[in-house]
Parts: structure tokens; sequence; C-alpha cells
């Protein structure tokens, strides 16, 4: 296949994700974790770092989110065809899963970049004739089904992934798992990297674990235990078979359950989690690992509205390659520029949301924006934790919120959540604007995140493990009102760069909500009505110390030097 010749004559990285945000209109993630892999595929792309991804077609996309009158998620198909975005791969192999052959191909979709590079992603799909039928709908839906679908499309991204890479002709020289989906990736290079029996001594492993750990690395994204997928060994069984003996598994990825973090942690030799303070929460998870920290970014010309983008090109040339110049904002973007820019991208969002029939939002009226997944940890109601306060809050100082997220399908705590803002915003209306924007996708998000005027993050500490939404926002010079937990952690200058909820001290007898509350009526929303000047400042300082430091492209230098050169 010609466009495969562009990219199979050099050694890459073969990156696994589950999901991956190629593109706005291509539904092939749910969220934070898709959105991260498309920003690493991005910046290699521009970084001209050889990678090639793979992840699943999901013909059937994840879902399209619609919010009836009565604040019910309505979730409906979103369904798109490959072959408009992708071409189609001339290779096929095949996998045993519960002793039927599944034949996956895939296709070739290739990343642009802004700068001309290019990189190769591979999408997995079973969807054959050749296929039984239940087989075929194995790549079509993103985190559907139950747990034995869960592992058939877990099987499919590891153990196909490879197969499918080795038969294009690819050579790898770096396995890079996002998250433990594609942790079985290693058991198919234990099966290609086994002694004959004749090279064994008695009792000795068959396979060759260093030279296996020597090949991964792996990036772990979910910072509590009960978060990483866990099968019992008879499901492995039944799909598997014989492939690598039991007592093997249980080895490398536990005695009771088949854990999938476990397993990729045991055949990795690099490590790391995606904050500095993430690393040290799964350190403690899983003792005895040496878990490095390399804190996610964001890509910065995806991420950069076009208005302040131009901005930046005008004072700051070079920032898309080099986004550590961005420290020089605060110093060289013009304050009478910086709020013309702002109010641009603050006049789309205003557009966006009567185009979905919102109520009338005012441009001088201080906005706070949330949107993220929605479900009970991430916190989206603890703004509204004492509406009479909040309401005195708004008599002195109005203001109004534009919120966005999705619940999973099956997250019932997260759709009622929904339905509650929904409530909650009828219960506040003339006096307290509040909307909620439906089916959240990457083109809302960079309208929000650019167009509000404090971005909030609420979640239970220590559950987030970095948070990207807070450094897109602070990429178009919104600081955050966020509680230090994943990178605000490390972002927060308090005063300086935005405001922490809450407080590193677990033992604080103030509580999140107090906090968020007494920072908004007496620091954030008077410091934006009676200092117009000291305001300015806290934006620039947003890009400045935050957006010059997480972003994608520092990300990937730190991956390509640490993780993948050795």
């Amino acid at each position: 296949m010609k466009a495969l010749a562009d990219f199979i004559h050099e050694r890459r990285v073969g990156y696994f994700s589950m999901e991956i945000a190629l593109r706005p209109d291509i539904p092939t993630y749910s969220g934070g974790l898709g959105i991260l892999a498309g920003d690493t595929l991005r910046s290699a792309t521009d970084l001209e770092l050889p990678m090639v991804a793979v992840t699943l077609v999901s013909r059937a996309g994840y879902f399209r989110q619609e919010i009836d009158g009565a604040g019910n998620q309505v979730e409906h198909q979103d369904k798109w065809e490959p072959a408009n975005h992708a071409q189609p791969l001339d290779a096929k192999i095949a996998i045993e899963i519960a002793g039927r052959t599944v034949w996956i191909t895939g296709w070739l979709y290739i990343m642009q970049g802004h700068m001309n590079g290019k990189q190769p992603a591979i999408l997995l799909d079973a969807c054959l004739p050749e296929n039984h039928p239940d087989d075929q709908e194995l790549t079509h839906f993103l985190y559907g089904g139950d747990a034995q679908y869960r592992l058939k499309q877990e099987i499919i991204l590891g153990i196909g992934g490879i197969r499918l890479l080795h038969a294009l002709g690819f050579e790898i020289h770096k396995y890079h798992m996002n998250e433990g989906h594609s942790a079985l990736l290693g058991l198919e290079l234990l099966k290609r990297f086994s002694y004959g029996s004749e090279e064994l001594r008695p009792g000795e492993s068959p396979y060759d674990i260093p030279r296996v750990r020597e090949l991964c690395c792996f990036t772990t994204h979910t910072p509590v235990e009960a978060g990483h997928d866990r099968f019992s060994y008879d499901l492995v069984h039944n799909l598997l078979g014989d492939l690598i003996p039991v007592a093997v598994l249980k080895r490398l990825a536990g005695d009771e359950v088949f854990n999938l973090t476990r397993l990729a942690l045991n055949l990795s030799e690099y490590i790391n989690g995606v904050a500095k303070s993430h690393a040290d929460i799964s350190r403690h998870l899983f003792p005895g690992y040496k878990v490095r920290a390399v804190t996610n970014g964001v890509h910065p010309h995806t991420w950069a509205c076009p208005e302040i983008a131009a901005l930046f090109d005008r004072y700051i040339p070079g920032w898309c390659h080099e986004p550590e110049q961005l420290i020089r904002a605060e110093c060289c973007i013009p304050d009478d520029e910086l709020i013309a820019a702002h109010q641009g991208a603050k006049k789309k969002l205003l557009e966006l949301v009567k185009k979905n029939g919102g109520p009338a939002l005012l441009p001088e009226l201080p906005t706070l924006g949330f949107a993220r997944r929605m479900t009970a940890y991430k916190r989206p109601d603890l703004l509204f934790s004492d509406i009479e306060h909040l309401r005195k809050i708004a008599e002195k100082t109005p203001f109004q919120v534009v919120m966005a997220g999705k619940a999973h399908p099956r997250d019932e705590r997260g759709k009622t959540l929904i339905k509650e803002l929904h409530q909650i915003a009828g219960m506040l209306a003339g006096e307290i604007t509040v909307v909620f924007l439906p089916d959240y996708d990457m083109e809302t998000a960079q309208i929000l995140v650019s167009g509000v005027d404090i971005w909030l993050n609420t979640p239970l500490r220590p559950m987030e493990a970095s948070g990207t939404s807070g450094m897109k926002a602070a990429l178009n010079l919104v600081p955050n009102l966020s509680v230090l937990d994943g990178w605000w952690s490390e972002g927060c200058i308090e005063g300086i760069t935005g405001w922490a909820v809450g407080s590193h001290d677990f033992s604080s007898e103030e509580s999140d909500a107090s906090s968020l509350y007494r920072k908004l009526e007496n620091i954030v929303l008077p410091l934006f009505y009676n200092d117009p000047s000291a305001w300015l400042s806290v934006m620039k300082n947003a890009a400045s110390k935050n957006a010059s430091i997480f972003n994608s492209h520092r990300m990937m230098r730190r991956y390509a030097t640490e993780a993948y050169i050795s």
C-alpha cells in the first residue's frame, strides 16, 4: 500500500489507546483519555517523533447526547463511516477468541499536522463477512457491552494490534500503553520472546520477561484501585484459552483476579503517572513499582482559539512549536488587544448558547465554566451546594454559569446529576443564569474553555489524576478556580495563575464548598469587577506560567528522552 510506504521505513513507537480523539467529527473518543491520546499524536506529528497509534475503529462511536425538557440525558447512536476519513488496509490477522477465529483488519488514518508533519493511526476493525455476526460488532461500541465484550475488545486492541502492525511491516522499538486497556499486548510479546524447551534449564521460565519489559512503557491514569479493569480467570481462560499458562498469568496479573493494570506494571520497564500527585498516589496503590511523573499537557495549536492564537502569532512568534516561549505573555501582550481577543472568544460562546436554545448571556458578566465527564466524583453540583449563599454572592457581584458534559449510559448517578443541574438552572432563572450545553465534544470544548472568564474544576480529592480542561483554559488566558488535585496542584500559584479551592491538607476543617464560596465572594469576583488591571495580569500569568509548561509538546519531549530512548 503506497500510503504505508511513508511510515514503515523507520522504527516507530507503537502507541496503544482504547480511544483517540483524531478529530472532532470522528467519534472515537469519550472524554479526557481520548483527548489526551489525540493531543499525544498531534504533538508527535508536529515534533516529527516517529509513532504509530493503534486504537479501535468504534464504528458506532460513543453516543450523541440530548437533554430533554425534564433534564434527562437521552443517548443516540453516533455512527461514522471510516471510508470517509481513512484508507482500508490490505492486511488481516486472526485471533482465537472464545474458541472462534476472529479476523481483524484495519484502516489507516493519517494525522496531518499544521506544520506539514504526518503520523499514522491504525483503526482496528472486526466488521468482516468471514467473522461470526456477534464478532463483527466487537469493534463497534466504545466502552459498550458487558465485561466479556470489554475483554474481547481489549484482546483485539492489545494482541490484534501487535499482530496487525507486524503484518503491515512496522518495526516497533517501544510499545506505549495508554492506560491498562491495551495491556494484553504484553502477552503477545511474551509469546514472541519465548525460548524453546531445548534452551531451558529445569524449572526455568520459557518467557523472556526482561526483554518484554525493555520494550514496554505504561501510563496509568486511574488514581483509585476500583477504577482498574479486572476480570475473573474463568472469563480470561474462556476467551483466551491457553495462550499463556494460568500460573504465569497469576504471577503477572494477580492471584485472585486478572488485573490489567498489574499486568502492565509487571511487563513495563517505564511506568508513569500523569501528574506529580497522581504518581505519588500510584506508588501508594502499587508499592514496589518505580512510578515516574510526566504531567499531561494539551496540544497548543488545537486548543488555542483563533483569536488567542492570532494574538500569540503577533507577539510570541514560534509559540506553537516552542510553547515554552509563552512565558513572555505577561510582558509582551498589550492589554487592549488581549481584551479584544477574549471578547471575540466570549462572543462565540454566547452565540453557541443562543444556537442551542439557551437563555441570553450578557457579555459584560463574569462567566464561570465547568465542562467534563458527568460523574459523581467530579462534583458538578458543588457550586450549588448552598443556593441561598450563592444568591447573595450574585446580588453583590452578578455572574453566569455555562456547563457541559456527558454521563456514561450506565452511570445513573451521573445522569441524575445532569437532571439536578437542569432543575437548579430553572430554580435560579432570573437571578443567576445557568446554561447546560448538550453533546459536549471537542468543538464545544474549545469554544467553552476560551469563552468563559473563570474555569472551575471541583473533583473529590485525590480522584482527579490530571485533568486537562483547565490547561486548555490557561492556554486561552482563562484563570482556574479549582480543587488542588491533579495538574492544578502544580499549576496553582495563588492569586497569580488562579485560585485554589480547598487546601493540600486533607485534615483542613474548611470544606471545599465553603472555600469555593469564600474565594468567589471575597476575592475572584471582586477582582474581576474592581481591578481590571490586576485581572488582566492573572489572565496573562495563566498563559505565561501555566500554558508554557502544561502542553503536550513538553510532555512528548519528556516521553521521547525518558521513555522511548534506551
